[in-house]
């Protein structure tokens, strides 16, 4: 237990991976000895972001943001995981601190911005510095507003955050048609389906998954946006082309969105559903995405207890 504890602590802090994460809380909550569910509390993690709640930017080029970030959603899962093992406190621990990222959100800027070890704000600062894997203080490999909306677990905190629904909206609809989205870099690559948390905008989600496809996902030598990364931007493809996406890690479900294909046929595992397939149709024209009309703020497909 201890090596694969070492290999843990390897991949938790360069990479925060969240199914790892589960993996991991198996031991945490059933196997582990004291030292381990220490361990799995921090993760690593500095001493500041544990006890304030957000990793300071201590070097020019450190990527503090971008690592808070990612520990914030990784908290959010644990909690899921916490809350759904009779962990109550635990649950509560981890969920307040994956709300930290409001220590970033600058309103004179409108965007995430890093937060110097004195607790200020880094100045001078430029929200698009970062474009095109500039180096930037406090992101890796992006600018603030490919970070600025990365709060999957708290979509409706952040709006709040920013002013509310409107606000939210027009910001991230500006994301989108001013260029600033970047979709080879896996940050930002879920932006598209948030507006399908708000009632009336979800036809904004069909009408950009369907603009990335087009735009970005070819049959050309240069068909993928940037790296695929095991398969990072593969995947984004064929879920949206599918027709639902799984936009905040930790929950098991999927936000719909418009399909590619007129059907679509997934075989199910008979070891953990009645039904043996799942099958997917719509009546989508070839010069025209489909518009799907959704009864609720945010029509998901949620695969939890198969019975």
């Amino acid at each position: 237990l201890g090596s694969y504890a070492a290999l843990l602590l390897f991949i938790f802090v360069d990479f925060v991976p969240l199914v790892v994460v589960f993996v991991f809380c198996f031991f945490f909550f059933f196997q582990a000895e004291d030292g381990i569910r220490d361990f799995c509390l921090s993760r690593g993690l500095g001493d500041v972001y544990k006890r304030q709640g957000y990793v300071p930017l201590r070097e020019q080029y450190d990527n503090s943001v971008s690592h808070a970030l990612e520990y914030y959603i990784a908290d959010f899962a644990l909690s899921r995981f916490a809350e759904a093992l009779g962990k109550k406190k635990d649950a509560e621990m981890f969920y307040k601190r994956s709300l930290g990222y409001k220590h970033y959100y600058s309103k004179e800027f409108g965007t995430f911005r890093p937060i110097l070890p004195d607790g200020t704000f880094y100045s001078p600062f430029n929200p698009r510095q970062g474009e095109n894997f500039e180096p930037n203080p406090g992101f890796h490999e992006g600018s603030a507003w490919n970070y600025s909306f990365y709060v999957p677990h708290d979509v409706y905190g952040l709006a709040k955050l920013m002013g509310g629904k409107n606000p939210f909206i027009k910001k991230l609809q500006m994301v989108f048609d001013e260029g600033l989205y970047d979709p080879a870099n896996e940050p930002d690559i879920a932006y598209a389906h948030l507006f399908s948390y708000f009632r009336g905008e979800e036809w904004r989600t069909q009408k950009e998954t369907q603009r990335l496809l087009d735009k970005y996902f070819t049959t050309k030598p240069n068909g993928i946006p940037g790296n695929d990364d095991t398969g990072t931007m593969s995947a984004w493809a064929i879920f949206n082309m599918i027709g639902f996406y799984p936009d905040c890690p930790g929950l098991p479900e999927y936000t719909l969105t418009t399909p590619v294909f007129n059907k679509v046929t997934i075989r199910l595992d008979p070891k953990w559903y009645k039904e043996k397939e799942l099958v997917i149709e719509s009546n989508r024209t070839p010069v025209s995405y489909t518009h799907l009309t959704l009864p609720t703020n945010r029509e998901v497909l949620t695969l939890l207890d198969p019975d």
